[in-house]
């Protein structure tokens, strides 16, 4: 690490020769090798960008000169330069510093990003902000090979290409997302690499834009003499730079999916335990033996969801992957359930939000009947960056009309769920999953009655615990018994989309108060669709849930607290309450 514990600032490195920069860089990897492996993280994305990462801070000068960064996979060498190395040298580092960008660690980072295909865009604005001031300095784009299959990624392309100033695009081609790549275009980008970047077929030129090709990115010299030459340039233009994932660990350079992002010390997912998604997986693979309409969508993001390489290559024609595009996929479901097909997309929520109107126009409107499983990071409300949190969701699609949101409290149910879902023709469906398969038997199936399931009956308090939260709702039941002496009821709601007016009348006649518990937001969530039905009546509520705030790493235990998501610290605000 002798060259990496000179490295402070970009200023730094500009003073090293090139023999200097290149045991920076094997520093540098060693130092991602380890830190990943100690504290887990995206790994081979960001090994392989390393020496281009060495290159723009050497030729440019950074903050003036401004670096915006894809979804973040490929920041971790940018950080080490720019005074973050600790990061991934010690303990304490590892807690200090994120994995994204963020403006609130550094003046070289200008914005907190966790979300694919942005950069460019995002540049765009900066560039013409720039421009409309008079100020100087590059503007520079570092998007993925990946990246380059969301839609915003397009738009931000064709909108450079009329810039008419100063603009830059670093395109870091790996040949690979977080799984292989899907698409046509990636067919035209092979092209570009097999024939150093001279096919007649240009994506890049056809947009509009200028063009020049790299084909070792993994050579540093090679690198800072190719960003030498376009330094200042005074038009928009795309660098194409092939680089090696996973590069200095062998390993990773093999099995690139596996090693996209790892856990500490682990690169064997089969350790994560078994998924709701993993036991759809499984059971839509045995009904494609005999149902060819059945047909699985996931939008890049299939190794976490139960659509392994093998799974995959099982499922055939039947398994699709449209690329890092969830508004492709939400509206091709919809188009394959109009034609008579059975899509179930997986999805993680926090990137389903990008579907927002393809939910309400193409799926809802049209009551294209296709199953979603809204799949949460750590749950809902959890210690996820800010960019990923999963506790907006339930939210956001329980707001559209016709659109029915599921949350299972075991694994049975789920079973019931889904398998209710694709075989049921009326509606789209949203099936949203939690990180545990719980033993649980609530002693009832589910065949698409949307009623409340009253597990156990009681007066004076009930509590509704939906989906993830079920297991809290048993517990602040059986603790209301032993520290108030009240025998509560007990109900799995099972929806979150709407309400079951039949029983939440029931409650009034013998009931003071109705709980509710959920794993997400409570603005516009669950909980405020009871409290809104007891509105101009006497019964009290109490919603459980996150208040309308982002968080960022920020300890379960502390949001337990914050919250209030503990059995004791519940009941104390029953108690409250009650008196």
């Amino acid at each position: 690490m002798k060259q990496l514990q000179k490295v402070n600032s970009p200023a730094d490195i500009k003073k090293m020769s090139v023999s200097k920069l290149k045991e920076l860089a094997q520093d540098m990897r060693d130092a991602i090798i380890k830190g990943v492996h100690t504290h887990g993280g995206h790994y081979g994305p960001d090994l392989g960008i390393v020496e281009t990462t060495i290159a723009l801070h050497y030729v440019f000068n950074s903050p003036s000169d401004k670096f915006i960064f894809d979804v973040s996979h490929q920041c971790y060498p940018h950080k080490m330069i720019t005074g973050r190395k600790d990061k991934f040298l010690t303990e304490e580092g590892s807690k200090k510093y994120t994995g994204y960008t963020n403006p609130d660690e550094s003046e070289h980072d200008f914005f907190t990003v966790g979300h694919t295909s942005t950069s460019i865009s995002l540049a765009t604005g900066l560039a013409k902000a720039r421009d409309l001031q008079g100020q100087k300095g590059n503007v520079i784009a570092i998007i993925g090979d990946g990246s380059m299959s969301g839609g915003e990624a397009f738009e931000g392309l064709n909108n450079a290409a009329e810039l008419g100033t100063n603009f830059i695009v670093i395109f870091n081609d790996n040949d690979q997302s977080i799984a292989e790549n899907h698409g046509g275009m990636y067919l035209k980008f092979k092209e570009l690499r097999e024939t150093n970047g001279q096919a007649e077929d240009n994506f890049f030129r056809a947009m509009g834009l200028d063009y020049r090709f790299v084909a070792d990115g993994n050579d540093v010299e090679a690198m800072i003499k190719a960003l030498e030459d376009i330094k200042d340039i005074d038009h928009p233009i795309v660098l194409h730079v092939v680089t090696q994932k996973g590069k200095g660990d062998k390993a990773a350079e093999i099995n690139k999916e596996a090693y996209h992002w790892i856990l500490p010390d682990s690169v064997d997912t089969s350790t994560w335990g078994e998924s709701y998604e993993q036991m759809a997986a499984n059971y839509m693979l045995e009904e494609m033996k005999h149902d060819p309409s059945l047909i699985a969508i996931c939008p890049a993001v299939p190794g976490g969801l139960g659509w392994t390489k093998e799974n995959r290559d099982k499922a055939g024609k039947q398994y699709w992957d449209p690329g890092i595009a969830e508004e492709q996929a939400v509206a091709m479901a919809a188009g394959l359930a109009k034609g008579g097909a059975k899509p179930v997309i997986f999805d993680i929520g926090t990137f389903l939000q990008r579907t927002y109107d393809q939910l309400i126009q193409d799926l809802c409107i049209n009551s294209n009947p296709a199953t979603i499983i809204s799949a949460s990071l750590n749950g809902g409300i959890s210690d996820a960056d800010v960019t990923h949190s999963g506790a907006f969701d339930m939210a956001m699609m329980g707001s559209i009309p016709n659109l029915l949101v599921l949350s299972p409290a075991s694994k049975d149910e789920f079973m019931d769920m889904f398998k209710w879902s694709i075989k049921q023709t009326k509606q789209p469906v949203v099936i949203r999953t939690g990180p545990v398969v719980r033993e649980i038997n609530t002693g009832a199936t589910f065949d698409g009655d949307l009623s409340y399931q009253i597990i156990e009956k009681g007066n004076q308090v009930a509590v509704l615990g939906l989906g993830n939260f079920y297991d809290l709702a048993v517990q602040v039941k059986d603790e209301l018994a032993k520290k108030l002496g009240i025998k509560a009821t007990l109900i799995n709601p099972r929806f979150s989309s709407g309400i079951d007016e039949k029983i939440l009348q029931a409650l009034a006649k013998n009931h003071q108060l109705v709980v509710t518990l959920e794993d997400g937001i409570l603005d516009g969530g669950f909980g405020e669709k009871v409290a809104r039905f007891y509105g101009p009546s006497a019964m009290k509520t109490l919603a459980i849930g996150q208040r309308r705030e982002n968080t960022d790493r920020v300890p379960y235990e502390e949001l337990v607290q914050r919250y209030h998501l503990s059995p004791e610290l519940i009941v104390r605000d029953i108690k409250n309450i009650l008196e």
